[in-house]
């Protein structure tokens, strides 16, 4: 009998956990609630109450635009963002609080490609072998390091990705200094 590896485990429970996210972003859902979805854009990206594809977004803004309109310090928006996490299955790779899994971690100061908003948004919505296709390469390294599938079609709207990007960026436990990405320029 071949014994299973721990690498061809965690591919299962990864593929498997996508397979049911994919499943869950092709219910309807309700739409976002009133005037705190409406809550402060800043340069570079669309008020939240004009929400679309992720990937749409990526795909209309020029490189280095896109900004999150959510503070990482706003509790509801971050609370928001953590039951996005859970419900779109990041913590399947990333862990339940972002520290990692099969794939890195989100907490500490490692930022792969590079910690900036419009890096995370398009790294998110394209994944990591079409983010390098258009031109993003690593910065960094990882020990454990996974790629990072397109998730733009089951993240349903920009907005989602933003309180989802806010949450990651509220559980950041690295240098205060890295958290938008050490090294980088």
């Amino acid at each position: 009998m071949r014994r299973r590896t721990w690498a061809a485990y965690t591919l299962g429970a990864c593929t498997l956990g996508l397979a049911v996210t994919w499943l869950y972003a092709q219910q309807p859902q309700p739409p976002a609630a009133g005037a705190g979805a409406q809550a402060g854009a800043q340069q570079g990206s669309e008020a939240p109450g004009n929400a679309m594809p992720p990937v749409q977004r990526a795909d209309a803004a020029p490189k280095g635009s896109l900004k999150n309109p959510y503070s990482d310090t706003d509790t509801a928006v971050v609370q928001a963002g953590q039951k996005l996490y859970m419900s779109y299955a990041c913590s399947g790779c990333h862990g339940g609080t972002g520290g990692g899994g099969m794939c890195p971690p989100l907490t500490n100061d490692i930022w792969v490609y590079g910690g900036d908003d419009d890096t995370l948004f398009r790294l998110v919505a394209y994944g990591s072998d079409a983010l390098q296709s258009k031109g993003y390469s690593r910065k960094a390294q990882e020990n454990v390091v996974g790629a990072m599938p397109p998730m733009g079609q089951i993240v349903k709207t920009d907005d989602d990705l933003w309180r989802i990007l806010a949450f990651v960026r509220a559980n950041y436990h690295g240098a205060p200094e890295c958290k938008l990405g050490c090294g980088a320029k």
